[in-house]
């Protein structure tokens, strides 16, 4: 989705397939960091 988002704005200039590109940059980043911090608890456990 992040690549086509890019591509489109990139071809177009669509500011609404930038914007759709940088909510998913953002959701991608948070899923990352809750995956980090899931895998920290288990290790404190």
């Amino acid at each position: 989705m992040r690549n086509f988002s890019w591509n489109c704005f990139a071809v177009t200039g669509n500011i609404d397939a930038y914007l759709l590109y940088k909510d998913t940059e953002t959701l991608a980043e948070r899923r990352d960091t809750d995956i980090l911090r899931e895998k920290e608890k288990e290790k404190e456990r």
